[in-house]
């Protein structure tokens, strides 16, 4: 969603709010995230890597999938984040089939070939290390997840795609989304080649074969509940927050009327109120054990 859940820096301004925003996320991102997961066909009892876990919602799914007998190790840059997602774990009954360490995506704490599968999501947004991202280039991080998985094993990497929010409102929506803050971390400047929906040629370049890319399409519709509606009031503020010096006053001033939950023209009030949005899943199969060694980390 965005850059929301690339935690590979632990320098959050404030974690609490920013794990909440996590957790009502996945409001939205229901049944997403399993219908991928289940598209995966993990193996029962595998080992298994939730590479950029933030709060861990996430892994649990992905310990239900490989239960009872497999488990998911969650790796996140953010201390913080970890003692969130292991409080979850503890009141989810799952806390025998996951574990939680910190670490860096650019050199993971794990020899090679530990891990059957590895799956990381918006976790791996390449781009200016300023604004959290991991790394510039995301072949070297491609790289690295597969350095960690056993032979024939497979790497799911998944990135929050596209969004349409403002039904009958289409020409504020596209100018609003030509901002910065809705584009990142992907800013003026950047190669083409890093962006997320080019990934299909990041793994070409790190001499990967056999890459698969599928989209994933959620979609929002009355009732909603509480948690959707924050849920949705959290993701306008995330994409267009700050937007209002990069617009012109008078679609400022639409935004407001109609994003603001205060406003009586709110356009989550509408009763017939559509939104859908979009996860790109990019996968592959190990690369041959000689490449994987030959790998620099």
């Amino acid at each position: 969603m965005g850059n929301e859940k690339n935690s590979t820096t632990s320098k959050v301004s404030d974690t609490d709010a920013y794990a909440h925003m996590l957790y009502l996320s996945n409001f939205l991102r229901e049944p997403i995230i399993p219908s991928a997961i289940e598209a995966l066909q993990l193996p029962p009892g595998s080992l298994g890597l939730d590479a950029g876990c933030g709060i861990g919602s996430h892994t649990l799914l992905l310990a239900e999938a490989v239960a009872p007998a497999g488990h998911v190790t969650g790796l996140d840059l953010s201390p913080e984040f970890l003692i969130h997602a292991r409080q979850i774990a503890e009141r989810s009954g799952l806390s025998e089939q996951v574990s939680f360490r910190e670490g860096d995506l650019n050199k993971l704490p794990f020899d090679d070939d530990t891990f059957d599968w590895v799956w990381s999501v918006d976790s791996l947004w390449p781009g200016p290390k300023e604004m959290g991202c991991p790394a510039e280039d995301p072949v070297p991080l491609v790289k690295e997840l597969a350095r960690v998985v056993k032979p024939e094993g497979s790497v799911a990497i998944l990135f929050w795609s596209s969004q349409k929010l403002l039904p009958g409102y289409p020409l504020l929506e596209a100018r609003l989304n030509t901002t910065s803050q809705a584009n990142a971390p992907f800013v003026k400047g950047e190669k083409p080649e890093i962006h997320f929906l080019r990934a299909l040629g990041w793994f070409r370049n790190a001499d990967i074969e056999e890459a698969r890319a599928r989209t994933f399409v959620g979609d929002i519709h009355p009732p909603l509940s509480d948690d959707v509606r924050n849920a949705l009031v959290s993701l306008f503020e995330m994409l267009w927050g700050n937007a209002q010096s990069e617009v012109p006053p008078e679609d400022w001033i639409e935004h407001q009327r109609l994003c603001q939950p205060e406003s009586p023209d709110f356009i989550l009030n509408l009763p017939d109120y559509y939104a859908f949005f979009t996860y790109c899943q990019r996968s592959f199969k190990s690369v041959p054990i000689s490449v994987v060694k030959s790998v620099p980390v």
